[in-house]
């Protein structure tokens, strides 16, 4: 045991590590003109090290104490399946790229889909995959190989494409009923994920029709579509299959494994590769990924050791003082929904730390419960699409071969989605029936 039992207050120490990271990465870019002349990856490590040489609520921890810390937080279940889908994602990519898959839905968008609703239609589909697989991960690793194909040959803005690609993901990981951020809001609040589902839709029709119009204006170049060739049908079966799965509620772990095993069978069947062809486009995807993985490592170790050093707690009962009136309760839990998620890049976990508190802040000034869900798993999905250092945009960024900062101006859905979502913070908007069920599903 140590002498030193932790602060209830917490401590605000445990937050200088995070803005050490935002001052060295901003400031790196004004400096020098670019976000990509400072790398992710070094920028967290730095952030690291002066987490581990500060002590807040660790006045007697040694340096193995806290490399301990850093070791399990890096390494926790939740870090370990987002890396087996960065690597899975990767191997999708490939394999459907070495097949003509990516190439055929190119083809076929590019041939059937009007100009002016070329990149809406790219938003929608991923607003569709996204509602089936639950998972913005997912979808990022089965759309954005599309949406940059098309970005290239139609001329198009790669950020751009990236940008709504993620905000098509950020639809279905916040309205999704197999969602685990939306679940995970509903649980703890107790009210039915249906219920949330009703709340949040009425936010969500709003910001994907301001971000379909926005995108109609976007300029498209001119595509030579006669030197596009014949469109083989039976390419997109990878994607079929992808998202008849998703439909099922199946792993999206499992959902990409036989997106990859269909891939590799018709590639095999077709002579676009020999099965050592097909085993090599597996590698190259999963080491395509290697950069965005050991960042997310990185960023799971640094979040622990703020915690440990009592930067959450701090945190938290700073924000809770402010909370006076409806308003302010849900201004509170809109504000630390969206901060939780910029420290911790996981908007469920965001949502299981803030969720207890914004329960009570409910029952306190009489907030509906499905209402405070849907403010939690919004604000939290509205901070994971505008972060560079988040999964959504890691990966996006590593597949478009571009910065993932470049990519946070043009998340047009995730700011359609905040603004939105505050001007209803303003109103009187509360739903109703939202008292809890036997099942939350």
């Amino acid at each position: 045991m140590k002498s030193n039992e932790p602060s209830p207050k917490g401590n605000f120490i445990g937050l200088v590590p995070l803005i050490f990271f935002l001052i060295l990465y901003i400031s790196s870019a004004t400096l020098t003109g670019s976000f990509d002349n400072m790398p992710l990856l070094v920028a967290m490590i730095l952030a690291s090290i002066v987490a581990v040489l500060l002590k807040g609520d660790n006045q007697d921890d040694t340096l193995s104490d806290k490399l301990n810390v850093f070791f399990k937080g890096a390494g926790q279940e939740t870090m370990m399946l987002m890396i087996m889908i960065f690597l899975f994602a990767g191997a999708f990519y490939y394999i459907t790229k070495s097949m003509h898959a990516v190439t055929t839905i190119t083809n076929i968008g590019l041939t059937y889909l009007p100009k002016s609703f070329l990149v809406p239609g790219v938003f929608i589909m991923g607003c569709i995959l996204s509602f089936a697989m639950g998972t913005s991960m997912g979808t990022v690793a089965a759309l954005m190989p599309i949406a940059a194909s098309i970005g290239q040959m139609a001329h198009i803005s790669m950020p751009l494409m990236a940008g709504v690609v993620v905000g098509g993901a950020m639809f279905g990981d916040d309205l999704s009923l197999i969602s685990s951020s939306a679940i995970v809001a509903a649980k703890t609040q107790g009210v039915t994920i249906f219920n949330e589902f009703k709340a949040n839709v009425m936010m969500v029709i709003p910001a994907v029709v301001i971000t379909t119009v926005l995108l109609m204006t976007v300029h498209v170049g001119r595509a030579d579509v006669s030197s596009l060739g014949a469109i083989h049908w039976l390419n997109i079966l990878p994607y079929i299959v992808v998202i008849t799965l998703s439909f099922m509620n199946i792993n999206v772990l499992i959902v990409l494994l036989m997106g990859i095993l269909t891939a590799a069978a018709i590639g095999i069947s077709s002579g676009s590769f020999a099965v050592i062809g097909a085993l090599n486009a597996v590698h190259k995807g999963m080491l395509s990924m290697a950069d965005v993985s050991l960042i997310a490592i990185v960023v799971g170790g640094l979040a622990a050791l703020m915690t440990h050093m009592g930067g959450i707690k701090w945190l938290l009962n700073k924000i809770t003082k402010h909370a006076h009136g409806a308003l302010g309760g849900k201004f509170v839990m809109a504000f630390l929904s969206l901060l939780l998620d910029v420290i911790t890049t996981n908007n469920t976990v965001s949502i299981m730390i803030a969720g207890p508190i914004s329960k009570n802040l409910s029952e306190t000034y009489h907030i509906s419960k499905a209402y405070t869900a849907s403010i939690l798993d919004i604000f939290s999905c509205v901070g994971q699409g505008l972060i560079p250092y988040g999964g959504q945009l890691l990966m996006a960024g590593a597949i478009a071969r571009i910065s993932p900062a470049s990519i946070v101006p043009y998340s047009w859905y995730c700011m359609a989605l905040g603004v939105v979502s505050v001007i209803f913070l303003f109103s009187r908007f509360s739903p109703k029936n939202d008292q809890p069920k036997t099942s939350t599903n």
